[in-house]
């Protein structure tokens, strides 16, 4: 493996590739901007103070225009978010149905200035104040779920694809028949085998938290990070028994790099790799179950980001051994020494 280095590189750099691309784009996160188009006077937006003005400016922009009916156009053409005037003592807002978050964001912003105008109408202080926040420490960055997900998918593609693709290498070139045949111990093989895919898991575990933990993208590694470790190698064995059944069942590299592929792929996107799982559909995140490599991501982000401990992972190291254990069971029944 280390004379190959396009091996080298399929392996360990083209993964980091995507967390420097990923993060990198998601970097800079905000909430969403509408743009609104004021027809006429608007007394509770002509009247904002400039504090107020600047704090308005943050979610929203506002246009004067004098046409109503050429800036309902714009709004239906989506070059206006919404539209605001004003009826007498009513505030009219003009909106599309096609973009419903947008909609909710130019409702949400129009009720917090009147709600402060009517405040200031009635010169009364309020008996109740809100203070707002999310659930997750300001420190967290998107890099800290990212970071899980891309590793999960980089440590299941290379257990997956080197373990099949050498078996049906070391088949169809009689080498593993020879191996059968000399001093060497099956367990030897199998041993060797598990320790190389063991050092180049763990070796992707380390260039990740490397490349992610630098100021660029500042991931905070929380809570008991280390237990990443031993939840990395029950992954590894895991997506390693993938491998094996996938190197049992084919019996040249094509088709076992085509199957390695059709399954590694689906099973990324279906374990929360690359997007979170939360809104699936209850199918989507039952078939998720069933697959390793969402316990490996879930588990990642428990201890990596969310401040999780052993208590955490336990139950996701147990899906995954046990996993290990069905997969090795159906391995040795279509194992085979040669194509013979």
């Amino acid at each position: 493996m280390l004379r190959d280095k396009g091996t080298i590189f399929f392996l360990l750099i083209f993964p980091i590739l995507f967390l420097l691309l990923f993060g990198t784009l998601f970097k800079s996160t905000g909430s969403s901007h509408i743009k609104v188009a004021q027809v006429g006077q608007v007394q509770v937006l002509d009247s904002l103070t400039k504090a107020q003005d600047k704090q308005l400016s943050q979610a929203a922009s506002v246009t004067k225009v004098s046409s109503e009916s050429a800036a309902l156009e714009k709004v239906r053409n989506g070059d206006y978010d919404a539209l605001v005037r004003q009826d007498g003592d009513t505030v009219v807002l003009r909106y599309s149905a096609a973009d419903s978050v947008k909609g909710a964001s130019a409702r949400a912003t129009l009720n917090a200035v009147l709600d402060k105008a009517n405040l200031a109408v009635t010169g009364e202080s309020p008996k109740y104040s809100l203070k707002a926040g999310q659930v997750e420490d300001e420190s967290v960055k998107p890099i800290q779920y990212l970071t899980p997900g891309l590793m999960g998918w980089a440590v299941a593609s290379s257990a997956v694809f080197s373990t099949s693709l050498t078996l049906v290498t070391l088949r169809r070139k009689k080498i593993l028949q020879r191996m059968r045949l000399s001093p060497i111990r099956a367990w030897e093989v199998v041993a060797a085998r598990i320790s190389m895919t063991m050092i180049m898991a763990l070796s992707q575990t380390a260039l990740f938290l490397l490349v992610a933990t630098l100021p660029y993208f500042g991931l905070k590694l929380t809570g008991q990070w280390w237990l990443v470790v031993p939840l990395v190698m029950c992954g590894t064995l895991s997506l390693m028994a993938l491998g094996l059944l996938i190197g049992s069942v084919t019996k040249t590299e094509e088709s076992a790099g085509g199957l390695a592929q059709l399954l590694v792929l689906p099973m990324s996107f279906l374990s929360g790799s690359f997007f979170s799982l939360d809104n699936a559909p209850d199918w989507v995140q039952g078939v998720s179950y069933m697959m390793p490599l969402r316990y490996l991501v879930t588990g990642s982000e428990a201890v990596l980001s969310r401040g999780g401990g052993v208590s955490d992972i336990l139950p996701t190291m147990g899906g995954m051994l046990a996993f290990t254990a069905v997969v090795t069971a159906l391995t040795l029944r279509f194992f085979k020494w040669n194509d013979t």
